[in-house]
């Protein structure tokens, strides 16, 4: 079998951020091309994405952005600055500058006023290992989207609230609580109508109350016979690295859920709670649900942090 790289150019977000894949061609005994897309586990850079708008109740519009880590394991810091800002500014818009590995899809919103005109451009701009990737948002009806329910009988997404902001000192950890509940769709397939094309009719929850973080995609199941109401636990910012205890966890509906992190260095944290009905994977707009945490780690009182 012979073999020979090529490069293929893909467009994500918009338009305006360029992504370089590797592409390794190979040739089976007969002649036929076979093309393989090259995975790395790390040594790659990231790409801003803009996911589209959506109308706030207050009348302001929310831009939303994510990102494409293209390392399979490795996961990027990009601290805010000329590496990571917004033009025009203020240059912190929420960003993360914690990078998780792979497609996140929806981690935060820009929000700006209702009567922004159309064609004005919101630029975020990543730079790290001499690579620059840009994207833009604007208000463009095309990019419109519905960050609160699916097609799939009135799915919303989870509500979150999320426990206080702490403060520790090390080598204490810190003990998180959100508290998750849904509105129980889609059903699990057990309890489809028909032989399960449809969902049986179920309460619609509650919408957006007040308490609620962020909102976000997908389109998935949640209960037995499908994927479970979970909670995942992440860096969003911060100088050193967390672990988590459960860093993973299914939960039930309603249910609070816990986990401990512990922390490798002093500074200010922004711990992210990812609420799941299951549609991260298998839906883009709806219905997960993102909720914040805020960390001070201070150092012992031995190193005069």
């Amino acid at each position: 079998m012979k073999t020979r790289v090529a490069w293929l150019s893909t467009i994500l977000g918009c338009g305006l951020s360029l992504v370089i894949v590797p592409v390794v061609a190979q040739q089976t005994s007969n002649g036929t091309p076979v093309k393989v897309m090259e995975r790395h586990a790390s040594g790659q850079s990231v790409s801003p994405i803009y996911e589209g708008w959506s109308p706030n109740a207050d009348g302001t519009r929310s831009l939303w952005f994510g990102y494409m880590n293209r390392n399979y394991e490795e996961e990027l810091d990009i601290a805010i600055g000329a590496n990571n800002f917004f033009e025009p500014g203020p240059a912190d818009q929420g960003q993360p500058t914690h990078f998780l590995a792979r497609r996140n899809k929806n981690m935060f919103a820009v929000a700006i006023p209702g009567n922004t005109p159309r064609d004005k451009n919101f630029t975020w701009t990543l730079t790290i290992r001499g690579n620059t990737a840009k994207v833009s948002g604007s208000l463009n009806p095309i990019w419109q989207v519905d960050h609160d329910t699916t097609s799939e009988k009135d799915n919303l997404p989870p509500v979150v609230k999320v426990g206080p902001d702490q403060t520790i000192t090390l080598p204490a950890t810190a003990v998180l609580t959100i508290n998750v509940s849904d509105d129980g769709n889609p059903k699990p397939a057990a309890q489809r109508t028909g032989g399960g094309a449809d969902f049986a009719t179920a309460p619609t929850g509650p919408g957006k109350p007040a308490g609620i973080v962020k909102s976000y995609p997908g389109d998935g199941r949640n209960a037995v016979g499908n994927k479970a109401l979970t909670v995942e636990w992440s860096k969003y910012r911060g100088p050193g690295q967390v672990t988590f205890t459960p860093e993973k966890q299914s939960i039930g509906n309603p249910s609070d859920a816990t986990t401990t992190a512990t922390f490798s260095a002093p500074g200010e944290y922004r711990i992210l709670a990812v609420a799941d009905d299951g549609s991260r994977v298998s839906g883009y707009h709806c219905c997960w649900t993102n909720g914040f945490i805020n960390v001070v780690v201070k150092g012992t009182s031995s190193s005069g942090q």
